[in-house]
């Protein structure tokens, strides 16, 4: 790598970094602030342009004074840049910038064997913060490499609670019971919908936006990265999948639909559309790992305004949509999420467990207006609450809120809106 041309990437990226804001506060700051103290090297992990970008900017704010290093290798001059260039990269900052000990690398996955330096310049007391869009760097191989000392996090798009701040809106105590901020929020809640949580996206309103990120997660993080020579098949999966929110599907059923070879492949696909955070599969929770394996799993997009732009069906599935919203939250929430099938065929959206005992179930519905789907929800819900002897049970809908008593168990109906704001 030349070192001419990396000096000239520093100093460009370290006046795009002074001139940008910090942008909206994401929830995952005040968990991160406990780790800065720590030695650990901190990563945060998440879909391209969810932000994390903005997030390093937010931390650093509690480093101005020491001082630390900023490096982004999301950059097409980098394309030579390997491990042993890190070395030199050190040497310019501490010409340019003098000794520090925090450094701040943005996209790290794009380097080979980065974690041969982080750990090096750990052991010798330097602490990174890093990002990138690839699941590899939450793997227990990354753990393995770096000796343990690291802390991930995923960082998503906008939660909710993210987007009425970015929009302005001043919470409060009294917003669930004054009427004018409650159908305020339901308006914001609509939008949010529909429109998901994507940084760029709302900033601008371009739908071209999304569809960038979507090829470019396609393309560069996906084709490029595993040399993929099945393009058209990988396009197709990841429409399929993007029309199909909430969807059992099973790698058998993907290689049939797609025409692939083998159902290896497809799950090959799923895999790198996963490792990328575009999509997330969901286990069937059941009693044997051998069943596990081989049951259907349900398909969720990371955010909805990507799933909207790519499938183009929003309309028509708002239950869908709003399934997918509440799994995201749950992800946020760092729940370990199954659904579950009863053994009349009843379904559960999602189970939460804890250790290996189910702990909640809840069910998300658009309404239940029709005395069909109302049926089918509670009575799937109270099937399964009687299978693990739980007292409570939950009913996430649009706009519906009341409390049930039925067979002496309890189940809780709440506005989406309201439930993704209690947290």
């Amino acid at each position: 790598m030349n070192k001419q041309t990396l000096r000239e990437i520093i100093i460009e990226q370290k006046k795009a970094l002074d001139a940008e804001g910090s942008g909206v506060g994401r929830d995952n700051l005040k968990e991160v602030e406990k780790y800065f103290s720590l030695p650990h090297a901190v990563i945060i992990a998440g879909i391209r342009r969810a932000g994390k970008s903005t997030f390093l900017r937010q931390i650093m704010q509690y480093f101005k004074k020491e001082g630390f290093y900023y490096f982004n290798f999301e950059d097409e001059r980098l394309i030579d840049f390997y491990a042993s260039d890190f070395n030199v990269l050190y040497e310019i900052f501490i010409e340019l910038y003098g000794d520090k000990k925090i450094f701040f690398f943005d996209e790290i996955q794009n380097v080979k064997n980065w974690e041969r330096f982080v750990r090096r310049m750990s052991d010798a007391g330097h602490k990174f913060f890093l990002t990138g869009s690839n699941a590899s760097l939450l793997s227990r191989e990354l753990g393995t490499r770096l000796t343990g000392r690291h802390i991930a996090q995923t960082l998503f798009p906008f939660s909710f609670s993210e987007y009425l701040a970015f929009k302005d809106f001043k919470r409060d105590r009294d917003e669930f019971f004054d009427t004018k901020k409650r159908g305020i929020i339901k308006g914001y809640f609509n939008d949010y919908l529909r429109e998901g949580g994507m940084p760029e996206y709302l900033c601008y309103g371009e739908k071209e936006a999304l569809k960038k990120v979507y090829n470019d997660i396609l393309y560069r993080d996906i084709v490029a990265r595993y040399d993929i020579r099945d393009v058209k098949a990988l396009r197709e999966l990841a429409l399929y999948l993007a029309s199909n929110l909430g969807s059992l599907f099973s790698y058998n059923g993907l290689k049939k639909f797609l025409g692939l070879g083998s159902a290896n492949t497809a799950k090959a696909y799923v895999d790198y559309l996963e490792n990328s955070f575009l999509f997330f599969s969901v286990e069937a929770y059941v009693t044997s790992l051998k069943k596990q394996i081989v049951a259907n799993k349900k398909i969720y997009c990371a955010d909805n305004g990507l799933a909207d732009v790519v499938a183009f069906r929003f309309s028509e599935d708002r239950g869908k949509y709003l399934e997918n919203l509440v799994f995201l939250e749950l992800k946020r929430r760092k729940e370990e999420v199954y659904y579950y099938k009863t053994e009349n065929g009843l379904e559960v959206d999602f189970l939460l467990k804890k250790g290996i005992k189910p702990t909640d179930l809840i069910q998300v519905c658009w309404n239940m207006e029709d005395k069909k789907t109302e049926k089918r929800e509670l009575t799937g819900l109270l099937v399964a609450m009687e299978k693990f002897k739980l007292k409570k049970g939950l009913i996430i809908t649009e706009d519906q809120e009341e409390t049930r008593q039925v067979s002496g168990k309890s189940i809780q109906i709440i506005p989406a809106w309201k439930w993704l704001l209690e947290n």
